[in-house]
């Protein structure tokens, strides 16, 4: 399969949908990440030009971890607007890569480029099946089905389809989001005003990224505010939060589950049967 997964920054997809990723990686299937920002407005000292540079060779080291394609289109971050545009390059670059799924965000979002991501994603949905617009580009005859990753808000809440396991592949996030450095150890602490907790040195800075540990006796009793103390905790909130759908799917062996992913068919694109949504998330 084809699977394109989409966001709206240089780390967006690595966050909410690595793990899916790496598992189709390892599986043959052919993975490409699209970002839609370069990214140049995340950091608290870098000039957007320098950041820009920086996040495309971090992106690409992230890449490599995962054994994806990586595209980064030339849009300034925190500009990125859902014009005809932008909807035109994304319908060329969807018919191009023929992806049987794509993932991208929801439209209720704190972030107008997650946001803009998501509503470009939207209106592009229909019409990459109509063959007179952007006739340059072939039209296919099927849409892909559409996935939202996981987030947290509530208007509306986000209600999954498919509750995938992770702990088998949360290392190689761990080191993916590792190579995102300006954003892991500088951006995100800053904003969160723990900028002063990073260490300095490498080995422990990736100590720090784990963050509190979780065990399989207290993944269910993490909660929003937990998944705050560190990354493995954030990554185990999934898993809390949907333990009856991990259950479901895996039988006794979902009681277990520690860290998940999950995604929401979106009412746009390609309707999957649950037997084909089986084959298109089969992990």
């Amino acid at each position: 399969m084809n699977i394109l997964m989409i966001g709206a920054h240089p780390d967006d997809c690595e966050l909410r949908g690595s793990g899916l990723a790496r598992k189709y990686v390892l599986d043959g299937h052919r993975v490409r990440f699209l970002s839609m920002t370069d990214g140049s407005g995340g950091h608290q000292t870098m000039k957007p030009e320098a950041l820009k540079t920086r996040r495309r060779r971090e992106a690409q080291a992230a890449a490599e971890v995962l054994g994806i394609e990586y595209v980064i289109w030339d849009v300034p971050d925190g500009s990125l607007q859902a014009t005809v545009e932008n909807r035109e390059k994304l319908i060329r670059e969807i018919r191009t890569f023929k992806p049987d799924a794509v993932f991208c965000h929801r439209t209720n979002d704190y972030h107008p480029d997650h946001r803009n991501c998501g509503l470009l994603v939207q209106d592009a949905a229909y019409l990459i099946i109509v063959p007179n617009f952007c006739p340059d580009t072939p039209a296919p005859r099927k849409n892909p089905v559409v996935f939202f990753y996981d987030d947290s808000f509530r208007n509306p809440e986000f209600c999954p389809d498919a509750v995938v396991a992770i702990d088998d592949v949360l290392e190689d996030k761990f080191r993916m989001l590792h190579e995102h450095t300006s954003q892991v150890y500088e951006w995100l602490p800053y904003t969160a005003c723990k900028e002063n907790e990073v260490p300095a040195d490498e080995a422990a800075r990736f100590i720090w990224l784990r963050g509190d540990p979780v065990t399989e006796e207290t993944t269910d009793e993490i909660v929003l505010g937990d998944a705050l103390q560190g990354y493995s905790r954030r990554f185990a909130l999934p898993a809390a939060k949907y333990r009856e759908k991990l259950i479901a799917r895996y039988g006794e062996a979902g009681k277990k589950v520690r860290f998940a992913e999950a995604f929401q068919v979106s009412e746009y694109g390609t309707q999957p049967s649950p037997e084909e949504l089986r084959t298109l998330i089969p992990y």
